[in-house]
């Protein structure tokens, strides 16, 4: 099966290290949505989409990819989310949930999501020198290759 992971990661390179790490497990090409063709997702059997989190949102230019992508004709596609950020993702208004509704939307299957800490320097953390200085760590990678198996163990990307 074929993979590809959209990615958006331009503070620090948080959600590339994630991305990464899913890439290898998932054996998958971890591109920038502005290099990779809206057409070229048809193809793949799974796509990941990800990207650091900015005020409570995915980046822009990744929030632009997906609304772009078209309504989905004939089976569901296969779909995961992931993000980084300096605060943890809150349960009563997800950040990944508006990205996940317009995936659905544009008939892909959402099977999961994942989320994980980043090094911060956002305007108020920045005072201070950011937070969350060592992450993405050892642990967050360890989970994101956890995440990726399990997706591959569900879809069947494995090689």
């Amino acid at each position: 099966m074929k993979a590809v992971i959209v990615c958006t990661s331009v503070s620090h390179g948080n959600t590339r290290r994630i991305a990464d790490v899913m890439g290898q497990v998932l054996e998958a090409r971890v591109v920038d949505p502005e290099r990779i063709g809206v057409e070229e997702l048809a193809d793949c059997d799974l796509v990941g989409f990800g990207s650091g989190i900015f005020s409570m949102k995915f980046h822009p230019q990744l929030r632009r990819f997906v609304r772009s992508l078209p309504q989905g004709r004939g089976p569901r596609r296969r779909a995961f989310v992931f993000a980084t950020s300096g605060l943890p993702e809150p349960r009563f208004q997800p950040f990944t949930r508006p990205v996940v509704r317009v995936l659905e939307q544009k008939g892909f299957e959402v099977g999961d999501t994942f989320a994980c800490r980043g090094f911060d320097t956002w305007a108020p953390f920045k005072l201070v020198g950011g937070i969350n200085k060592t992450r993405p760590d050892a642990d967050d990678l360890t989970a994101a290759r956890a995440f990726a198996e399990g997706l591959r163990a569900r879809t069947g990307t494995a090689s």
